[in-house]
């Protein structure tokens, strides 16, 4: 016998399936940001320049403390 779902269970289903894609999306914005920030701090460590290393370094403090909250 094959199950007949309710159709609310079947939206309360289709709500979650799109809120775990929106979370995957943003998570991987995220990842690709941090990354991004990481080499430029890299390349700015390797340069010497001191005034954008830190800038940089502040920024990806923000980002990492608002993953916190």
């Amino acid at each position: 016998m094959q199950w007949v779902q309710d159709p609310s269970q079947s939206n309360v289903d289709n709500l979650n399936n799109v809120g775990h894609e929106a979370s995957r999306h943003f998570r991987n914005k995220k990842k690709a940001y941090l990354k991004a920030k990481i080499v430029e701090l890299e390349n700015n460590s390797k340069i010497k320049n001191i005034g954008a290393c830190i800038r940089a370094s502040v920024a990806l403090r923000r980002v990492t403390s608002l993953e916190l909250i």
